[in-house]
């Protein structure tokens, strides 16, 4: 009887179907690995240097790399969150009372220079009658208010799966540490029998995208989140962890930083503090222009030339597939996307431009 499959074809075929078996077991763990190889790719150059430290010793190399990672970044971040969700808590209190019984138009809104009139106009009609503002909420987000406040009341319990992500992320993130170079030298001999031409351009684009991505947006924006979080407070700005964490959050997105601090600025001036306003301004200004100057080059070799749509779309795309983890993961995709492409168009000449090449040839 005639063997109707190749012996090829049935490795093939049951190969396939390993690996979509491993994708769909395993697709729960996608945000914590992805977040885990960022991290990795961005800090292998000082874990070099701690690994020479320790002797290549790499289980102890690994081991004080994540806990400098938890001493150093998570437990902080852990704690700057925790008191800006109390602030908010206040403000969604707040935003429910002035739903059940209005709020007067404040006297700094309407001494606004240029705006102040209309911006009360509005506050006067969705904030300052009862049960308005929760119509336009009902309006814009499908939701109630009252359901709005209790989802940011609630958040605790949200952060159950945020720390278990964190756990799987620091699990991973300690083994690529450990294995990272056996890893890599994996991943080189398949990339090379997948992309022989291209690999070894690849292999360098990626993690230099990834570093500059990381430090050029991610680290940069805390950094400024938590310089103007505590010019906020020096100012004397209301619930200044809250604001400097949504500057944070803004600084990711090109011009968020500086419109971020304008605005609580306008605010203050408004308030009738002009001198606060005045120096936040300057601070915030004079800050942008050291980050961008001096801080951004140093660190990265130049500015993220990454384009505005990518990442807004990196940003609020990675928000809705992987939550707030999303937000440091998603631009760094899109920034692997875009450099990737642009790798692939920087083709040969031979290869970008065959026909022109040939009618040379011949004329010659």
């Amino acid at each position: 009887m005639p063997q109707i499959f190749s012996n090829d074809a049935i490795s093939r075929a049951l190969l396939l179907v390993i690996l979509g078996a491993g994708v769909f077991f395993f697709i729960g763990f996608l945000v914590p690995v992805l977040a885990a190889l960022i991290i990795c790719f961005a800090s292998w150059p000082l874990y070099r240097h701690l690994l020479n430290y320790c002797r290549t010793n790499s289980t102890l190399a690994a081991t004080v790399a994540i806990v400098a990672i938890v001493l150093g970044l998570v437990i902080p971040l852990a704690m700057v969150f925790s008191y800006a969700m109390d602030e908010i808590r206040a403000w969604i209190e707040w935003l429910k009372h002035a739903n059940e019984h209005g709020a007067a138009v404040p006297d700094w809104l309407r001494a606004l220079p240029g705006v102040g009139e209309t911006l009360a106009t509005y506050w006067q009609t969705y904030l300052a009658e009862p049960h308005q503002l929760g119509q336009v909420v009902s309006l814009v987000s499908g939701e109630q208010i009252s359901g709005i406040s209790k989802w940011v009341l609630n958040f605790g319990w949200t952060t159950a799966g945020l720390m278990l992500t964190l756990l799987f992320m620091l699990i991973t993130l300690f083994f690529l540490y450990k294995d990272g170079e056996r890893i890599a030298w994996q991943l080189d001999t398949v990339g090379e029998r997948i992309l022989p031409d291209r690999w070894n351009r690849f292999s360098r684009v990626v993690p230099a995208t990834v570093s500059s991505t990381v430090i050029g947006m991610t680290i940069i924006a805390i950094g400024e989140g938590v310089v103007l979080g505590v010019a906020y407070w020096i100012a004397g700005v209301p619930s200044p962890v809250a604001f400097g964490v949504l500057t944070g959050f803004m600084a990711l997105i090109p011009g968020g930083a500086p419109l971020s601090f304008t605005l609580i600025s306008i605010y203050l001036v408004g308030t009738g503090d002009l001198t606060a306003g005045v120096g936040l301004f300057l601070w915030g200004s004079i800050e942008l222009f050291i980050v961008d100057k001096t801080i951004r080059p140093t660190l990265v070799g130049g500015p993220v030339k990454l384009p505005f749509l990518p990442t807004f779309f990196g940003l609020i795309g990675g928000v809705q597939t992987m939550g707030m983890v999303g937000l440091f993961v998603g631009p760094v995709l899109m920034a692997l996307l875009v450099a990737i492409w642009r790798e692939w168009l920087r083709a040969p000449q031979h290869e970008a431009y065959p026909l022109t090449e040939q009618v040379k040839t011949k004329q010659s």
